[in-house]
């Protein structure tokens, strides 16, 4: 493999987005790694022929930074939140022929059943600890959530 054809499988594995690639040959071996944060160097070695070759290779270039959030339009620090007791799948009914569980506009109260998480096949009844009305809906229908997620945004009465 000659300096050209290492050049360009260089090129190939930043465009693809590959983390790591090994190649090895009776006469040879080749290893490159790529990190997004750090600039990569690859080491190729060939026995008998030169001495370790060591390319430097430009760091895959980073996403376009976000925009600027513009600020929220409404102040949320006056509401309560209900959070994802556990990760799965997010329903807000108990199935899809069945009405929902909580509509933005409902009063709940303690102990009301406000969705429905799925995790490992088993279907967990979600009930509020809170008493109020439902503000917000943080979450889309059937949408994995994670532990302690935001799920519901609730104005206390």
């Amino acid at each position: 493999m000659d300096i050209k054809q290492i050049q360009d499988l260089i090129r190939f594995v930043s465009k693809s987005g590959v983390n790591e690639v090994s190649i090895e040959q009776k006469d040879f071996k080749i290893t490159i790694k790529t990190n997004e944060v750090q600039p990569q160097v690859i080491h190729a070695s060939i026995p008998a022929q030169t001495a370790p070759v060591a390319l430097p290779v430009a760091p895959v270039a980073a996403a376009e930074p976000a925009a600027p959030v513009a600020p929220a339009a409404a102040d949320t620090s006056k509401y309560l939140t209900i959070k994802s007791p556990m990760i799965g799948t997010f329903y807000r009914s108990a199935s899809p022929d069945k009405p929902l569980f909580v509509n933005v506009g409902d009063e709940i109260k303690t102990g009301t059943v406000v969705c429905i998480i799925e995790a490992m096949k088993l279907f967990n009844e979600i009930e509020s600890e809170i008493s109020g009305r439902i503000v917000k809906v943080l979450v889309d229908n059937a949408s994995p959530v994670e532990y302690d997620q935001p799920l519901f945004l609730v104005e206390p009465i």
